[in-house]
């Protein structure tokens, strides 16, 4: 069976090949923009079928030109930076060529996969359902809009058409996305490089590094991904998440004690990390006042109800299990 990825050199499209190899499944098509050349070390292990350029792919598709019907595509390319300024840019990369894919899926019958997230903005209710949604940034909007979209089609949809709405993903691969990448990934490299982890202060009525976020490893993302692909009968917009919202300063005491067990060291309580040092508290950035999500959960109703029942793994267990990867691979700061 082939197997289309779209963004398969980024953090979750890589993870997903990787999957999908360790399922024997080799004829992949993965696609991909490598403007950015550091993102070819997320395939340099993987196997694949074919790469075609980003552009180059939604051009054969308008032309015709690519006429293979895949199993399915599983779309997780898009522009993650939620700080873009440029709007046109960001509509082109995370409606318009979404649109493009899923109008031609549905032509042939072809399952398709969407990565969709931060669409609810600043609200306190994170289900599934319009009056929930209100994005902060054009990032948040492009993919609340494409939504929108899909949930015109699902009634009619000829095949399988399945939304992902991720929260803040976490995991192996995602070194290339820089100031982007989880804070799991830069309270490591700042441990490892300064000897301490910098949170913000108090903000949006929450103590310093008490804002709250459902933290969810890319291992669990990309088993709702598979357990989706193995079920073509499910369609709909789904949180992925924990269902679970941790505070930032779990998150730091996670990886302090993560890398702390690995030098053979007991752990320590987030005070006894306060009173050594070990984390730094930093003004809240003012180009994020009134774009920040102090506080997300996923409501995983919708999740469970398609059938998904497998458990997410915790801050603790997901954030040492990166912690050993990053220092089994010798990776640098």
């Amino acid at each position: 069976m082939t197997l289309v990825v779209t963004g398969a050199a980024g953090f979750i499209g890589s993870n997903l090949v990787k999957a999908l190899n360790g399922r024997g499944e080799r004829d992949i098509i993965a696609v991909d923009n490598l403007t950015r050349a550091d993102k070819v070390a997320n395939l340099a292990d993987l196997d694949i079928a074919d790469f075609i350029d980003k552009r180059e792919f939604i051009a054969r598709i308008e032309s015709g030109a690519f006429d293979a019907k895949p199993g399915a595509v599983l779309h997780q390319g898009a522009c993650s930076d939620t700080m873009e300024s440029d709007g046109r840019y960001m509509m082109e990369n995370n409606y318009d060529y979404s649109m493009k894919l899923m109008r031609w899926c549905a032509e042939r019958k072809v399952p398709f996969y969407a990565s969709s997230a931060s669409v609810y903005g600043g609200g306190r209710v994170f289900s599934e359902s319009r009056e929930h949604e209100a994005p902060l940034n054009v990032y948040g909007y492009s993919k609340f809009l494409f939504d929108q979209a899909v949930r015109r089609e699902l009634k009619a949809a000829p095949a399988q058409v399945a939304g992902f709405r991720y929260f803040n993903v976490y995991g192996p691969r995602e070194a290339h996305k820089g100031r982007m990448a989880s804070v799991a990934w830069h309270f490591y490299n700042q441990l490892l490089g300064e000897g301490r982890v910098r949170l913000f202060e108090g903000s949006g009525g929450y103590a310093a590094g008490e804002q709250l976020r459902d933290f969810v490893s890319v291992e669990d993302v990309v088993k709702v991904n598979l357990f989706f692909l193995d079920h073509p009968r499910v369609s709909g917009i789904f949180n992925v998440g924990t269902g679970r919202a941790e505070s930032f300063n779990e998150v730091a005491r996670a990886t302090i004690n993560a890398v702390r067990a690995t030098r053979g060291e007991k752990p320590a309580s987030l005070a006894e990390l306060r009173d050594a040092g070990a984390i730094e508290y930093v003004p809240f950035p003012p180009q994020l006042v009134g774009k920040y999500q102090s506080y997300t959960q996923a409501d995983l109703t919708r999740l469970r109800a398609a059938g998904y029942d497998q458990p997410f793994l915790s801050v603790d267990e997901g954030v040492r299990r990166y912690v050993q990867a990053r220092a089994a691979s010798k990776e640098t700061p």
